[in-house]
């Protein structure tokens, strides 16, 4: 594939068609009428902002592979899907059990917000209206939408994002090898970006070649997104990040900065970004724009 540099945000225009998608949620029935405290919680994290990384692949990783075989509707869906899936993750992840978090996305953290309770209602809830909302598209065939669910149930529980997390929990304070840290953001990061690609090649109607080459980047895209993220907790200001920097080192939590150092851990972003620009080669000019996130993720600043 053609080097070429990334525009200032190619995330910019999947980042509004997703934000109008998710408003819409809070129109429908699928949360209307929920409890007006715990809607307004739900509410709240999701359209709090952010870089709306996940719905973005799943659009990008569509086109790449010849367009959505969905509806724009359903194919939209299945974006605020993984979208509801990664909030609820956050604000569990906020939590005082886990990293007891006051900012995130620039605002006050859904337990400070609202309180401990309801924060984790509104995840539960989160969680169980990404499968609602696959369980909802009417443009696909049962067999797509089964596949879709099983591929987003797989990384974020126990073999994937949760998975992750459990590993991340049982070694704060304590040292950790390289191979273990790998594995823990393969499957703590990684795994829905995985996730969101692989709908999105699913939707695409992708064959096995296809999807292995969707999957070879988003290997190496996953890991360098948590590197990066690695990399701006140690250096980041709280301006421009949205959540408190410095927050894994005062944790005493494992990154790839206390493993690598600041310079190696920005280096091993950078060939993991190559790494990932060459697994796209198979699918050539229809992949310029993964490979323009793929720049993004590591040249990022928040």
């Amino acid at each position: 594939m053609t080097e070429r540099p990334a525009g200032p945000d190619p995330l910019r225009a999947c980042r509004a068609r997703a934000e109008a998608a998710l408003d819409a949620l809070f129109a429908g029935d699928l949360v209307g009428d929920a409890d007006p405290r715990l809607r307004a919680a739900m509410r709240y994290s999701l359209l709090a902002g952010g870089k709306r990384l996940r719905p973005a692949l799943l659009y990008a990783a569509a086109d790449a592979v010849g367009g959505s075989r969905a509806s724009r509707a359903d194919t939209d869906r299945a974006a605020c899907a993984i979208e509801c899936i990664h909030t609820y993750s956050l604000i569990h992840d906020d939590l005082p059990a886990m990293d007891d978090d006051d900012l995130r996305r620039g605002v006050p953290t859904c337990h400070r917000a609202f309180d401990e309770a309801t924060a984790i209602l509104a995840g539960d809830a989160l969680q169980a209206l990404a499968f609602e909302l696959l369980c909802s598209l009417d443009s696909v065939d049962g067999a797509l939408a089964l596949a879709l669910a099983g591929t987003l149930a797989r990384a974020s529980g126990s073999r994937g994002m949760v998975g992750g997390q459990a590993i991340d929990v049982a070694h704060v304070g304590h040292a950790i090898d390289a191979a273990t840290l790998q594995r823990m953001h393969e499957l703590k990061t990684g795994a829905l970006i995985g996730a969101a690609l692989t709908m999105g090649a699913q939707l695409g109607g992708a064959g096995p070649g296809t999807l292995a080459a969707i999957d070879a980047y988003a290997r190496a895209l996953g890991l360098a997104f948590q590197v990066q993220d690695d990399v701006l907790d140690a250096s980041g200001d709280v301006s421009t990040l949205g959540k408190t920097p410095g927050a894994d080192a005062a944790r005493t939590k494992p990154t790839y900065v206390t493993l690598l150092g600041e310079r190696g851990a920005r280096d091993f972003a950078a060939g993991l970004c190559a790494q990932a620009l060459a697994a796209l080669a198979p699918l050539g000019a229809a992949a310029a724009p993964l490979a323009d996130i793929a720049r993004f993720v590591v040249e990022r600043d928040r």
